[in-house]
């Protein structure tokens, strides 16, 4: 896999960066267009080194100039090679026009596009539309997308897949569904999360020579998570150096989530492990995990002892929203210890919103839905600005499942880019709370340890997936989690 830089930008951060380069820097427009062309051409030669053939989209802007001077090269490596314009090529101005007129110069021919065209080519160039959308895609351009999609050629697409909005990761009504996407000078956030983790494919960077300094004068909006090196452990530790997990959950036929969060702190390194759930089930949820201490509790009373010797406490997995889960949640909220609020705790919640510093939240789309009291559709048009409401409304840091998982504290954004379909089935979350409480227990901070549990959850989850992602579950990921935080 390539080494990707960790910063990432929105589309406008970008644009400025562009514009920096060419006006403080002298880097000339066709030049950075001629490198934008060329390691699309490389990438070309290196996965589809034995086609005969292209057939290139265009479409008005800065992307279709890419694409011009991408099929210039394959004319001039002897390709056959179509360019179809979704507008009047007269229309075409700046860098733009200029390579238009390159590649008719060198020979090219272009074609308007219709409705009836022939895709005969194995290989569609993508340069339709850039990252500058801001409209739902419509009229030819929507025509020509789904007929991109519809044919049985392989696809690259320039920049980023036409129609895929680069700011949120959301297809603006229809997107090009790309099998390789190569994009220019910085890493745009939309690729990462969203539908830009489907419709991307394979995602190369090209740098285009960009001068470091360029980068020193435009803020980042957002990270990749990068793979956590956790130290070795000092010889002379014992179990206290690394905590103690409470696990509060597990109500009557739900109790297996409880289970797995309190087995996935274990495994992630917690000193202690205890569980507290309802007495019908207490003494057989340690069957097969002898390690895991569990405690009868049907009211609050009994909870407060497990309350004042736990170091990080984690609950909602399995909790319910009936008169027992109420009660230990309300009792858990009160404690100053650092926390994991997930699952049920985040439906309570919901119900009742307060804003703590000392915790996290977990919540997947349907959950941070009802956060923030709209639909699930809302927080998916736009999962940045969603996490960002959720973490001002409710304090802490706030984590946004989901493909390409959000990680923000009200100052930082991240993005985790580790995981597979496989891990949609139930339990999943209930590990991944367990994975932030074993590491909030050995002393990292909230940030660090949503950051860290984020990355190992779906780096786990995809070592389990060389089996096949189909009948991945929950429990296949303790394993893996042992070997990755060591």
């Amino acid at each position: 896999m390539q080494n990707f830089p960790t910063k990432l930008y929105q589309a406008q951060q970008v644009r400025e960066l562009d514009r920096i380069a060419i006006s403080q820097y002298g880097i000339a427009g066709i030049v950075l267009m001629q490198k934008a062309a060329a390691a699309v051409w490389a990438k070309i030669q290196q996965r589809w080194a034995t086609i005969k053939s292209v057939c290139v989209f265009c479409g008005a802007g800065n992307n279709a100039g890419d694409g011009y001077l991408i099929a210039t090269l394959a004319l001039q490596a002897g390709l056959d090679v179509c360019v179809y314009s979704l507008i009047d090529i007269e229309k075409l101005n700046g860098d733009a026009a200029t390579a238009c007129q390159i590649y008719q110069q060198a020979g090219g021919k272009i074609t308007p596009f219709s409705a009836d065209i022939p895709l005969t080519s194995p290989l569609i160039v993508d340069a339709l539309l850039g990252t500058g959308l801001a409209r739902e895609v419509s009229g030819n351009y929507a025509q020509a997308v789904q007929m991109i999609n519809h044919c049985k050629c392989s696809v690259i697409s320039v920049d980023i897949p036409s129609g895929l909005n680069a700011d949120t990761g959301k297809i603006m009504a229809y997107a090009v569904k790309a099998d390789v996407t190569v994009t220019f000078i910085a890493l745009k956030q939309g690729l990462f999360t969203a539908d830009g983790a489907e419709y991307c494919g394979e995602i190369v960077f090209a740098g285009l020579d960009i001068p470091p300094e360029v980068f020193q004068t435009v803020s980042h909006s957002a990270e990749r998570v990068e793979k956590p090196l956790l130290p070795h452990r000092n010889r002379n530790s014992h179990k206290g150096s690394y905590g103690h997990v409470l696990v509060i959950g597990g109500e009557i036929g739900f109790s297996g989530a409880a289970r797995l969060g309190a087995e996935a702190a274990l495994r992630t390194g917690a000193g202690l492990v205890s569980l507290a759930t309802r007495a019908a089930h207490a003494n057989v949820l340690n069957v097969g995990r002898f390690e895991l201490m569990c405690h009868p509790v049907e009211k609050v009373s009994e909870l407060q002892p497990l309350l004042a010797k736990a170091s990080v406490i984690a609950i909602g997995m399995g909790l319910g929203q009936q008169a027992w889960g109420r009660a230990l949640f309300a009792a858990a909220i009160s404690q100053p210890q650092p926390m994991i609020i997930d699952a049920d705790a985040l439906n309570l919640l919901a119900q009742t919103p307060r804003y703590q510093t000392h915790w996290i939240l977990t919540p997947h789309p349907g959950e941070a839905a009802r956060l923030l009291n709209c639909t699930s559709a809302e927080i998916n048009a736009d999962r940045f600005a969603a996490i960002k409401k959720i973490q001002a409304t409710y304090g802490g840091v706030c984590i946004l499942k989901g493909a390409g998982t959000l990680i923000f504290d009200g100052a930082e954004m991240f993005i985790s880019t580790t995981g597979n379909p496989g891990m949609a089935s139930g339990g999943m979350g209930d590990v991944l709370s367990g994975i932030i409480g074993g590491l909030l227990a050995q002393g990292y901070s909230l940030i660090e340890a949503a950051k860290m549990a984020v990355y190992l959850h779906g780096a786990a989850a995809d070592f389990a997936a060389e089996q096949g992602e189909r009948g991945l579950v929950a429990s296949d990921l303790m394993p893996m989690i042992r070997k990755l935080v060591n």
